[in-house]
């Protein structure tokens, strides 16, 4: 009997052991994953990361379209390194929604500042989340079901009960399954071994009936106990990573303001932390996810497992179930700050944006493109009160509209409280608005013309609500006539002209340019231009003052096979 004992609790042992080292094998294989991404990003790889945010893409959001902020080859793509849905949904509303005021700018700053050079926490963070399964399932279900609390079952007088008869029903059983192991021993090892009389008290048939009974009792709501199991089970392994990234996040402590007041979010009154909290329910959890097994079938009549694992769910629901949607927004909060912050770790010449007060105004200088790497060229830039339109002219790709989604993208970063890729840069808050990828919609029945009419149509509506627009648009009014295409530039160029509004806007329409000779003019020139060598096109991508004296369309025409002389 002591061998078979031996035997089956080191079985026990040897299963815990296998699983403590799947789960540090898996996490290991995922922080070298996080260190292979890093490596990737800095190399310009990040192109072929996965996950792009494309569930995020609004081709009706203000900006986020244009710009490229989700999808391929985007922001979102480039700087993402969160992994839970909160995570990731915390990233796209930072990088998509108008930051409050210039304090809450700065404050999130701080935090990057202070998250930038502690890259162990960083990774350590990323590696846990990296294993959670169902990253871009929405947890609403999970929060619901946290939130409700099936009272039914905890009545204090039916858990004593279900307890009593429980115990009673294991104990009587215990007897007569020793009664009949002693039995068959006997009969196999030709022996005559008896028992104490305290297992032969209980008559064989009082287990059973306890058993009986307890089989008519479990069938009573069983719906209802099943579905919180299942649920229970669904999310036991999610539970479990939430667990070790808060329990992480608890192990340090910062200074920053905005980091401590997401702290106060992980400690109950009783100064409990959330993940001492969530391991609880994480034991819970995991019991609830081994009734696949064949034991679970012959215990469960015996002991109500059922039951008490719907008390024991049920319990912890009540006493912490409210906080843990806050526990979870901690999480994503700390991912998306974490992905913020790796931009200044991986760019340490990139400055922080100063956010001033006052008037619209944006001054930059050797401002780049965050995302084309050693490839940049980068242009200064000043637009305030004095002249805060740019007409910016130059033929086909000479870089007007790498250009404009480089002041946009900056913009983003800016408020987001992240480096951004230039020498110096300042601006105040103002609403972004863009009407740049304009493509028809036939499903709507929609020409690229009326889709681009809709987009201005909200610049001005934001315009005239006295919001301050910073608005970029390329290639204005492309899809009608010449001569209404400069009509309504010069009509729409003056409307958004007023005191708090900062525009670019680029045109193949040089006579556009003409507009900074009108009374009261707010509107300055710039261009591109290419220049040729050996009968070969070459760009500098370098902003001018003035109008553009060049164009291409020509050259790029016979490039094509039409023979013009």
């Amino acid at each position: 009997d002591s061998i078979v004992a031996g035997v089956i609790v080191l079985l026990f042992y040897l299963a815990y052991i296998h699983k403590n080292i799947s789960d540090k094998e898996q996490y290991i294989a995922s922080l070298y994953a996080v260190n292979e991404n890093s490596i990737k990003r800095l190399n310009g790889e990040w192109k072929k990361f996965k996950d792009n945010g494309e569930d995020f893409i609004d081709i009706h959001h203000n900006y986020s379209y244009d710009i490229d902020v989700f999808g391929d080859n985007s922001l979102f793509q480039w700087m993402n390194t969160a992994h839970t849905y909160m995570g990731r949904l915390r990233l796209k509303k930072i990088l998509t929604e108008k930051p409050g005021n210039e304090h809450s700018i700065c404050d999130r700053q701080s935090a990057i500042m202070e998250l930038e050079p502690k890259i162990y926490f960083r990774q350590r963070l990323e590696a846990e989340g990296k294993i959670i399964h169902n990253k871009e399932q929405n947890p609403k279900e999970l929060f619901s079901w946290i939130e409700e609390s099936q009272d039914f079952i905890l009545k204090k007088q039916e858990i004593w009960v279900l307890r009593i008869l429980s115990i009673v029903t294991a104990i009587t059983s215990l007897t007569l399954t020793i009664r009949i192991i002693n039995y068959l021993l006997n009969i196999f090892w030709n022996t005559d071994r008896s028992l104490p009389k305290m297992f032969q008290a209980i008559p064989y048939y009082i287990p059973i009936f306890l058993i009986s009974i307890q089989c008519i009792i479990l069938r009573v709501k069983r719906k209802d106990r099943v579905k919180n199991l299942a649920t229970a089970e669904k999310y036991n392994y999610n539970i479990k990573i939430y667990k070790n990234m808060l329990g992480h996040i608890e192990k340090y402590k910062f200074k920053s303001k905005y980091i401590l007041n997401l702290y106060k979010e992980l400690y109950n009154n009783e100064c409990i932390s959330a993940s001492g909290q969530l391991e609880n329910f994480s034991k819970i959890c995991s019991s609830v996810a081994n009734r696949r097994n064949m034991l679970y079938s012959i215990l469960n009549p015996i002991l109500m497992l059922e039951y008490h694992w719907n008390i024991s769910v049920e319990t912890w629901k009540i006493k912490s179930g409210k906080n843990f949607e806050k526990w979870i927004d901690v999480i994503g909060e700390m991912e998306a700050l974490s992905s913020i912050s790796t931009i200044k770790y991986n760019n340490p010449s990139w400055i922080m944006p100063e956010i001033i007060t006052g008037s619209s105004r944006i001054t930059a200088e050797n401002m780049g493109h965050p995302l084309l790497g050693e490839k940049r060229v980068c242009n200064s830039l000043n637009m305030g009160e004095s002249h805060p339109v740019m007409l910016i002219t130059g033929s086909n790709m000479s870089g007007k509209s790498t250009f404009m989604r480089t002041v946009g993208i900056n913009i983003i970063l800016a408020y987001a409280g992240a480096p951004v890729c230039a020498e110096q840069f300042c601006c105040t808050i103002i609403d972004l608005y863009t009407c740049m990828q304009i493509s028809d919609n036939l499903t709507n029945n929609i020409s690229s013309f009326y889709a681009e009419i809709l987009k201005i149509k909200n610049i001005v509506k934001a315009s005239e609500e006295g919001k301050n627009v910073l608005f970029l648009l390329d290639e204005i009014f492309k899809g009608t006539n010449s001569i209404d295409r400069h009509t309504g530039a010069i009509i729409l160029i003056n409307q958004l002209s007023r005191n708090g509004n900062l525009g670019i806007i680029s045109t193949h329409d040089l006579e556009l340019g003409k507009m900074i000779d009108h009374k009261n003019s707010k509107v300055k020139n710039y261009h591109f231009s290419e220049y040729y060598r050996k009968n070969k096109i070459y760009f500098d991508y370098k902003l001018k003052h003035g109008i553009s004296s060049t164009r291409n369309a020509v050259y790029l025409m016979k490039l094509a096979g039409i023979e013009i002389n």
